[in-house]
């Protein structure tokens, strides 16, 4: 991910772990409150309380953790 201040672009690899774990395309994410409205949207998207959703939002979260921890 490079990263400016508030703006973030992912990059190419990144853009595909995302859609790999989600199977929804990141579409154009510029900002850390896009990477959030994305996530939102793929969780909204994966509702649940089974074990397999509990897992899905808590991939998705430790992908997004280490992209911005970078």
């Amino acid at each position: 991910m490079l990263r400016s201040g508030h703006q973030l672009r992912l990059t190419r690899p990144e853009r595909a772990r995302l859609a790999r774990i989600t199977a929804i395309e990141p579409g154009s994410i510029r900002s850390v409150a896009d990477l959030q409205a994305y996530v939102r949207r793929c969780k909204a998207h994966y509702w649940g309380h089974s074990e397999d959703t509990r897992f899905l939002h808590w991939l998705i979260e430790r992908e997004v953790q280490s992209l911005t921890v970078r």
